[in-house]
C-alpha cells in the first residue's frame, strides 16, 4: 500500500488531519488500532477553544457542532465561597469556547472520512514506524489477520502516548519534561441537568472540584482526590456530598443531584517530548505532549499540531520549500509550552497539594483575588483558555 501521507491513529487529530490533507488535494491513509465503535465512544475531554471551532468549520465538521455543542462565554472561579465570572468576549474581543464531546467530533470526522476521503483501515494495529530519516518511511502494520507495510513520503503519529510513532526517535536525540501530580480527578457523569450554564472551577480547602456538563440534560463532575484513588469506593452519596461542600456559596446556591451513570479516575501529569519531528516522521497530540486537564487544552494542542503539519506540506506543495515542515518542531512546541505553562498554572492555583501549608493556601487566595480584580490578569486567563488564532505558519498570537 502506498500513499504520501500515513498517519497513525484515528483519534481527532489523525481523523482531522486527513481531511484537511484530502481538502489540500494531497491523499493519505489512517491506521487506526481499535475498531469504529471504540473509537467513537470513548470519552474524553470536551471543550473546544475557538480556533479549534473554527478549523472544524472550515473543514466541513460543523454542521452537528453548530446544531448541538453549547457554546459558552465565560466561566465562573469560586473561592473562599465567593463567586467570580470571567466575560470570555469583553476580555478577548469576542472570543468564546464550545461545549462538544469529542466522542462527537470523532463521529462526524469519521463519517465525512468514510465518504469522500481516503482509506480509514480499523483494527489496523501499527507495530512500526521503519525508515523515519529516510524520503520513504514506511509503517507496518497487522490488519485482517495478516501484516502489511504502508509506504509513505511522511509518517504522522497521532497514536497518543502509548503508541509506537514515539519510538522511532533515536533516544540520544531527545528530551523528555515531565511532571508527575500528587492527586487525582474522580470524574463523574450522572443525568442530571447541570447546575450552572457555565463551567465552575472551584478552590477550596478540602480540594478542587470542577462543574461542567455533556448536554443540557447530562452533568460531568470532578474532585480532586488522592493520587491512586479507587472511584468505586466512592459511593454516590458521598461524591455528592463532597461536591456540594466544595461549591458551596455565600449566595445560597444549589447543587442539583441525579444518577451517577460513571464513575472514573484520571491521573495528573505534563509532559513534553522535544523533538516533535525526525527526518519524515512528525509527533502530534498525546504522542508528543499530555497536560492535565484543569486547562482544558490537549485536545486543542493536538488540533494545532495538526493544522502546523497540513499547512507546512500545503506550503510545500504549493512552493516546493521545505521551510515550514522543517519549522514543524519548533513552531508547535512554542504553543505547546504556553498551553503546558496555562495548564500548570490553573492546576497549581485551584488544588491543594497534600503537603499544602497555610502560607501556600493564602497564595492561592491572594492570585485568585488578582484575577478578580486585574483586567490584565483575568485577560492573561481568557486569551489562554480560549486559545490563540492561528496565523499562516501555524503559530498562535495573541
Amino acid at each position: 500500500m502506498r500513499t504520501t501521507v500515513g498517519i497513525i491513529g484515528a483519534g481527532p487529530a489523525g481523523l482531522l488531519l486527513a481531511r484537511l490533507l484530502h481538502d489540500a488535494g494531497i491523499d493519505s491513509v489512517v491506521l487506526e488500532g481499535r475498531d469504529r465503535e471504540y473509537v467513537e465512544h470513548r470519552q474524553r475531554a470536551g471543550i473546544l477553544e475557538q480556533g479549534t471551532v473554527d478549523v472544524l468549520r472550515a473543514a466541513g465538521a460543523g454542521e452537528r457542532l453548530d446544531r448541538e455543542g453549547l457554546r459558552h462565554d465565560g466561566i465562573e472561579l469560586r473561592f473562599d465561597r465567593k463567586r467570580h465570572r470571567v466575560d470570555f468576549p469583553a476580555l478577548t474581543g469576542g472570543r468564546s469556547v464550545t461545549v462538544y464531546a469529542q466522542t462527537e467530533v470523532c463521529k462526524d470526522l469519521i463519517a465525512l472520512q468514510l465518504a469522500d476521503g481516503g482509506p480509514l483501515l480499523f483494527e489496523a494495529e501499527a507495530l512500526e514506524v521503519e525508515g523515519a530519516d529516510t524520503d520513504h518511511p514506511r509503517v507496518r502494520f497487522r490488519h485482517a489477520g495478516r501484516e502489511d507495510v504502508l509506504d509513505c513520503d511522511y509518517v504522522v503519529g497521532c497514536d497518543g502516548f502509548w503508541g509506537v510513532a514515539r519510538n522511532a526517535i533515536p533516544a540520544e536525540l531527545t528530551r523528555v519534561f515531565e511532571r508527575s501530580y500528587p492527586y487525582a480527578w474522580l470524574g463523574i457523569l450522572a443525568d442530571v441537568a447541570p447546575s450552572h450554564d457555565e463551567l465552575v472551577y472551584a478552590r477550596h480547602e478540602r480540594g478542587f472540584a470542577l462543574l461542567s456538563m455533556r448536554s443540557p440534560s447530562v452533568s460531568r463532575l470532578y474532585l480532586q482526590v488522592e493520587e491512586g484513588a479507587d472511584a468505586e469506593k466512592w459511593s454516590d452519596d458521598d461524591i455528592w456530598g463532597e461536591l456540594e461542600r466544595r461549591f458551596e456559596t455565600e449566595d445560597g446556591w444549589r447543587l442539583e443531584r441525579g444518577p451517577i451513570t460513571q464513575k472514573s479516575v484520571t491521573p495528573m501529569r505534563s509532559y513534553v517530548h522535544e523533538p516533535m519531528r525526525y527526518g519524515r516522521l512528525f509527533l502530534a497530540g498525546d504522542a508528543a505532549h499530555i497536560v492535565p486537564p484543569t486547562g482544558a487544552k490537549g485536545l486543542n494542542l493536538a488540533v494545532g499540531d495538526v493544522v502546523t503539519f497540513a499547512r507546512a506540506l500545503t506550503y510545500k506543495k504549493e512552493t516546493g520549500s521545505e521551510e515550514r515542515l522543517d519549522a514543524y518542531s519548533a513552531t508547535c512546541l512554542r504553543r505547546v509550552w504556553q498551553a503546558e505553562r496555562f495548564s500548570y498554572d490553573m492546576t497549581s492555583l485551584l488544588h491543594r497539594a497534600p503537603d499544602a501549608t497555610p502560607f501556600e493556601g493564602r497564595l492561592q487566595l491572594a492570585r485568585l483575588e488578582r484575577i478578580a480584580t486585574s483586567r490584565a490578569a483575568e485577560t492573561d486567563l481568557a486569551e489562554a483558555y480560549t486559545g490563540f488564532p492561528f496565523d499562516e505558519q501555524g503559530d498562535e498570537r495573541g
